[in-house]
C-alpha cells in the first residue's frame, strides 16, 4: 500500500514508518524541516519536506495515497494552541478530500469525546468534529492515553524538589500510554479495510497517580517519591516558572482538573476501559531511569 505519515520522525510517527516499511509499504513522511530528509530516507520512506499549513502541499503529498496517518503537532504555537489545532485539522481534512484519500487514521485521546474541561485535548475533540463531516473518507478516532513520554518533563522537580506530583489526587487513574503501542495500533488500522468512521482507544495500562511515584521513584533509586496533589493556582505558576507559554500552561492545568473530576477518562470507561497496549508503566520505568 502507499501511506502517508504525518508528524515527521517524532515519538508516533518514527516507529510506525519502521514497522510499514517492515510490512513491504510504500511509505512517505511528511516533515517541516529539510533537515529530517536524509534521515527519512535512511529509514527508506520518501521524504515530503512542507508545512502542514499549505493544503497545496498536502493534496499534493496525499494525492494516491491508500491510506494516510494524519496527527497534529503537540505543540503548535506557543499561543491560540486549541484555534490552530483546530485549523491543522481542517487543513488535512480538506486535502484529504482534495485528493480522494479513502482511508485516515488520526492520532486522538482519551477525553476527546468531551467538548469541555479536557484543556489541548479540545482541539483533537473538534478535529473529530470536522472528519467526521468528510465524505467518502472513512476515519479511525485512534484514542490514546497520556503519553509516558510527558514524565520526562517531571525529572528537574523530582531532581530538585523530590517530589511528582499535579493538580489531580494520588488515588486517581490515569490511561497511559506507550508511543510505540499507538504506532503499532496505527498499522493495523491503516492497512485494514472498513468505510465506516470507527473509535479505538490505545492505551498500554490504568494507574493510580501514587503508582507514578513509586514505580518512577523506585526505578531512579527514590523508593518513597511522594505523589504531591498541587493546587490550580500552584500547578499553574509552577509550569509558568519552568518556561512554559501562559496558553499552553492554563490548558495543562484544565487537562489536570479534567482528569480530577473524571470528565477527561469518562468516555474511555464507558466504553469499557480497554487496554490493548503492552508496555507497563515498570516497562517505562527503565526508559526513565536511562533518561533521568
Amino acid at each position: 500500500m502507499k501511506i502517508i505519515i504525518t508528524g515527521s520522525l517524532g515519538n508516533v510517527a518514527k516507529p510506525l514508518a519502521q514497522q510499514l516499511i517492515a510490512e513491504g509499504h510504500n511509505i512517505t513522511v511528511v516533515s517541516s524541516s529539510d533537515a529530517r530528509k536524509q534521515d527519512i530516507e535512511s529509514l527508506g520512506a520518501t521524504p515530503a519536506i512542507g508545512s502542514i499549513t499549505d493544503i497545496n502541499f498536502l493534496t499534493q503529498t496525499f494525492d494516491g495515497a491508500d491510506a494516510v496517518f494524519v496527527m497534529t503537532p503537540p505543540a503548535i504555537s506557543p499561543d491560540k494552541i486549541v484555534e490552530n489545532t483546530t485549523n491543522a485539522g481542517k487543513n488535512y481534512a480538506e486535502a484529504l478530500k482534495n485528493a480522494n484519500v479513502k482511508k485516515a487514521v488520526m492520532l486522538s485521546s482519551v477525553g476527546a469525546e468531551s467538548p469541555v474541561e479536557n484543556g489541548p485535548i479540545a482541539g483533537l475533540h473538534n478535529i473529530e468534529k470536522l472528519y467526521n463531516e468528510v465524505e467518502n473518507t472513512s476515519f479511525t478516532f485512534l484514542r490514546a492515553g497520556y503519553f509516558y513520554n510527558n514524565f520526562f518533563n517531571d525529572i528537574p522537580l523530582i531532581q530538585n524538589a523530590g517530589i511528582i506530583g499535579g493538580n489531580y489526587p494520588a488515588g486517581i487513574e490515569v490511561p497511559v500510554v506507550h508511543p510505540n503501542d499507538i504506532a503499532k495500533a496505527a498499522a493495523e488500522e491503516l492497512v485494514k479495510d472498513g468505510n465506516t468512521n470507527t473509535i479505538r482507544y490505545i492505551v498500554s495500562d490504568v494507574r493510580k497517580a501514587s503508582d507514578f511515584a513509586k514505580v518512577l521513584g523506585t526505578s531512579v533509586n527514590k523508593p518513597e517519591l511522594p505523589w504531591v496533589e498541587f493546587s490550580d493556582e500552584d500547578s499553574l505558576n509552577g509550569m509558568l516558572q519552568a518556561g512554559l507559554p501562559e496558553d499552553m500552561a492554563k490548558l495543562y492545568v484544565e487537562m489536570g482538573r479534567g482528569i480530577r473530576t473524571g470528565v477527561v477518562q469518562k468516555d474511555f470507561i464507558d466504553h469499557g476501559s480497554p487496554v490493548t497496549g503492552n508496555i507497563k508503566l515498570e516497562d517505562f520505568a527503565k526508559e526513565f531511569s536511562s533518561k533521568f
